[in-house]
């Protein structure tokens, strides 16, 4: 009766290698400091190598292989992260009906637009449920970054999408009384739990679902959740609480979750959920605040062949790294903010004016491939790039990726370094994988893209935050760069 009735009630919610002598010729004849990616890039970690990079063409390429070379973490509460697309995820047949370069970048892009719709509102103001726009959430978007946790007693592994936009936790459950979509390990089934348990219309914690942005129901006495997305990916089910293993030391015996019924995610999310690690009384930085005073770090790989890390709690700050505060006008939103005062590129900054960045201010993202910025800035910044790029020839548009070269004609290619300039003079480098998103050596981008309207807020894309370590710290309203984190 109760699955029969939460049916009813789910279908009427959602209807290179260079030579040696080559190198050493670069080195000598480069009239500015540079550096050389030969085997692998790595990041600028001294100031004055940060002018320009030096790499060769076949290093722009991804790997098919996955590189376990980088799979330890020396961290007692870590997650390895790994990309979606990647090959330490995907089998050859995912890999050939990935979405294009095109498709991924659109993603992207409703990313982006839902963001921006979502601050235009007061997030955590409470909503009648009933009237909750079906695309009220932020789009999961491409959804990059996983990682791979355990539910239940026993207990069973899932692969999980992060994201530091969302604020909720959930995983596709047995029976799947509506729809779910496929994916990599076996549907959790929560009646071979010996921990799960279903939460009370009557509970307090139920009451909270709505105030959290998301729709409320109720099938019989158990509570359900609704929560939907901007790109049409949804999920509603039962909230629930589960024990979650983050590692044997790191048991969380009550974890707050949507145990989801009836699932959508775009094509080719072959994840079992997501695990919100935003602001919020349901995040998983919420409700592990004990254990870990919401502080957690995170590196993504250079290549989606490698592994990343994410961690959770105080551990030994890296001697590199520099916190910026966070600016008090994203509390109320699962954001967290950043203040940016400036860009540089080829070690000058790029002239913009300080009220450009000022008027709607910027995050940090997780979800978010490509950083987005005022017009005005982007266009700063694409002007300072072109002058220096002149010795390659332009290559058609990608998407919303406007500046694009050419290096099919060249061995080399010798690029300005960019950096971003946060509030405290903390000056994150960018490390070469973060500057050009590249479709194939004919079409290599400027992985920067502007904002529809000056009054959308800037967003640091993870695309630029690759292999840094970023620290958050929201306990002291701070978040730290630490140049090296991962390969």
């Amino acid at each position: 009766m109760v699955l029969s009735m939460a049916t009813s009630i789910f279908s009427n919610l959602f209807s290179f290698i260079l030579p040696a002598f080559l190198i050493f010729f670069l080195l000598l004849h480069s009239s500015k400091s540079c550096y050389a990616f030969q085997e692998e890039m790595t990041t600028l970690g001294t100031k004055d190598l940060r002018h320009s990079h030096i790499l060769q063409i076949s290093s722009l390429l991804p790997s098919t292989v996955c590189n376990s070379s980088t799979k330890v973490i020396n961290r007692k509460s870590s997650l390895q992260v790994i990309h979606k697309r990647g090959p330490c995820f995907q089998s050859n047949q995912d890999r050939a009906n990935a979405p294009s370069h095109a498709e991924i970048l659109r993603q992207d892009q409703t990313r982006v637009d839902s963001i921006h719709s979502r601050l235009s509102m007061n997030f955590m103001e409470e909503i009648d449920a009933v009237t909750l726009p079906t695309k009220r959430g932020i789009s999961v978007g491409t959804g990059n970054y996983l990682v791979t946790v355990r539910f239940g007693t026993p207990t069973k592994k899932y692969a999980l999408i992060f994201d530091t936009g969302s604020h909720f936790t959930w995983t596709q459950c047995e029976p799947c009384a509506g729809f779910c979509h496929d994916q990599v390990e076996p549907i959790f089934n929560p009646s071979k739990s010996k921990s799960y348990a279903n939460i009370s219309c009557r509970a307090a914690t139920c009451n909270q679902i709505s105030a959290e942005g998301m729709q409320q129901g109720c099938s019989s006495s158990t509570c359900l959740y609704g929560i939907s997305y901007g790109d049409s990916s949804s999920s509603l089910g039962f909230l629930a609480k589960e024990k979650l293993t983050i590692s044997s030391s790191d048991v969380f015996p009550s974890y707050l979750f949507g145990c989801g019924q009836q699932n959508q995610f775009l094509s080719g999310n072959r994840v079992a959920g997501l695990i919100g690690l935003g602001r919020g009384k349901f995040s998983f930085v919420s409700q592990t605040a004990k254990k870990y005073n919401k502080i957690f770090s995170h590196c993504f790989p250079s290549d989606d062949s490698s592994f990343g890390y994410l961690s959770f709690g105080k551990t030994k700050l890296p001697k590199e790294i520099k916190f910026t505060p966070m600016p008090k006008s994203f509390q109320s939103t699962p954001f967290y903010g950043l203040d940016i005062i400036g860009i540089n590129v080829d070690g000058h900054r790029v002239p913009i004016k300080s009220s450009v960045f000022e008027t709607a201010g910027a995050i940090i993202d997780s979800g978010t491939v490509i950083t987005r910025l005022p017009p005005t800035a982007y266009a700063q910044l694409k002007s300072a790039f072109q002058k220096r790029m002149t010795k390659y020839p332009r290559a058609p548009a990608l998407s919303i990726l406007d500046t694009c070269y050419d290096f099919s004609g060249s061995e080399v290619v010798k690029t300005p370094a960019i950096s971003i300039v946060f509030n405290g003079g903390v000056e994150v480098d960018i490390d070469f994988s973060g500057i050009y998103y590249v479709r194939n050596v004919s079409q290599a981008c400027l992985a920067f893209a502007k904002n529809k309207d000056a009054r959308d807020v800037a967003i640091f894309g993870n695309f630029q935050q690759k292999t840094y370590e970023v620290i958050y710290d929201d306990v002291k309203g701070r978040v730290g760069f630490a140049p090296g984190g991962c390969r």
